[in-house]
């Protein structure tokens, strides 16, 4: 009987992966606090476990003094050294052994209660780190019911979260499939522990690559970023460490095995594999694959670029609903306008002939002023004198003659613009006037008739 609690504590330990010092705390703790309420609660009380016996152990503890102030805490020196210790001295801390017998069924059933909160609280603590240490990685488990519209998957020792939101349209699952996720976050409730897991996360295509193609997992080939649509398509871009491995071609794997896995596991997600490389200009023309581009204009203020493609391209550089652009965006993290070679050379047109009717200013200012960024007469108007005075090529007291010609250029061009409008309002007008009386002498003809 004695070693019964000793084979209990190595049981629980082994099957809740709990160390066996918690559990002998929980032990004690809670033997202390059903103690409290068989003795009373001011009384200080202390356990120790006796693993010889199988037992804990209750001690009162009792501070020597000379004069009491305290009787359930403090002893005489006298009755001290009479019934305890002859050689205790005033200051000592001295313990009895209480008898434990007569504990009666609610202080046991108190100190079992302890128990199972401590147990479970530590059973909860290790789950948590464990995951915790876990996140953004994969995990699979096992569809284990449905709540609202998120799922709540068993992934052995715990329960996740499967949110309605980091689930990919179209994907149906039903109880008992088993699925594979990302750990999006762990967080310690007053529940215990909450893994929200995510299907959508761009994180999850790295993690799969990394599963596929051991380059990667090896730190041979490298994941610079990805970027999805989940359930449509999805973007990845790598970089090789060793000149002898070509990135892209080890994500693909011989006749597309490595891809396909990657694919099949998101339900038929199109992935485009890009090699990356730190010219950002060059690397949002690769982003923006498998459409070709004519030309490409960074603008580094604005952290922009506008791209554009040859006519019959521009379609595919978009793609379906933009979606080619957006990832391409995302991947690279510039904001991108893409256009097609007509729109671009009559925007040009447009630009060049606004910028060149300015008075004083000739085709070559103009062009300076245009590949500085102006693309219209207006612009240059609306600009301060020191923007000006920064393009390149241009004299500072020409740049001077420029911004009080475009100023002047713009408000007669406004004023002529609003007289023009003025007009044709006043003929609308008119001839909105003139229509019903038309209308009423052709109806009197008609009645004379």
């Amino acid at each position: 009987m004695q070693q019964d609690l000793n084979r209990v504590i190595e049981q629980v330990s082994k099957e809740k992966g709990i160390d066996k010092s918690i559990l002998v705390s929980a032990l004690e703790n809670a033997m202390v606090s059903a103690a409290k309420k068989t003795f009373g609660h001011q009384k200080k009380i202390e356990a120790q476990y006796n693993p010889e016996l199988g037992e804990v152990e209750l001690f009162e503890a009792k501070l020597v003094v000379e004069t009491i102030t305290d009787p359930d805490t403090e002893i005489t020196l006298q009755d001290a050294r009479e019934t305890l210790d002859p050689d205790a001295n005033v200051g000592d801390e001295l313990l009895t052994k209480l008898d434990t017998s007569g504990f009666g069924r609610i202080a046991a059933q108190t100190a079992k209660q302890n128990i199972v909160q401590r147990v479970r609280d530590a059973e909860r603590e290790i789950i948590y780190n464990e995951f915790k240490a876990r996140e953004g990685q994969l995990v699979n488990g096992i569809v284990q019911r449905f709540e609202k519209k998120n799922i709540i998957v068993n992934l052995g020792r715990t329960d996740a979260i499967l949110p309605e939101k980091e689930q990919v349209p179209r994907e149906r699952y039903r109880q008992s499939d088993r699925i594979r996720a990302y750990i999006v976050s762990v967080e310690m409730t007053s529940r215990g522990p909450q893994i929200v897991l995510s299907r959508t996360h761009p994180g999850m295509v790295i993690k799969l690559f990394e599963q596929e193609v051991p380059e990667i997992y090896e730190g041979i080939v490298e994941v610079k970023g990805a970027a999805r649509e989940p359930g449509g398509r999805a973007k990845i871009a790598v970089i090789s460490h060793d000149s002898d491995v070509d990135p892209v071609g080890a994500c693909v794997g011989m006749k597309g095995t490595r891809v396909q896995a990657v694919v099949q596991e998101l339900r038929g997600e199109k992935i485009d594999i890009i090699h990356w490389i730190p010219d950002a200009a060059e690397y949002v023309c690769r982003a923006l694959a498998p459409a070709k581009v004519s030309k490409i204009i960074v603008d580094d203020d604005e952290h922009s670029m506008e791209v554009i493609v040859p006519d019959d391209q521009l379609s595919l550089a978009i793609g379906r609903k933009g979606q080619n652009v957006r990832l391409a965006a995302r991947l690279a993290g510039w904001k991108i306008d893409v256009r097609g070679e007509s729109e671009a050379d009559e925007e040009t047109r447009r630009a060049r002939s606004s910028i060149g009717a300015i008075p004083g200013i000739n085709d070559m200012v103009a062009e300076l002023l245009y590949q500085a960024g102006f693309k219209s007469a207006e612009e240059i108007a609306e600009a301060d004198l020191e923007t000006i005075l920064d393009v390149d090529g241009i004299e500072p007291d020409k740049a001077e003659i420029i911004y009080k010609a475009s100023r002047e250029h713009v408000t007669e061009k406004k004023l002529r613009e609003a007289e023009i409008a003025a007009a044709e309002a006043a003929a609308r007008s008119l001839e909105t006037a003139e229509t019903p009386a038309t209308g009423e002498a052709e109806q009197g003809e008609k009645s004379e008739g």
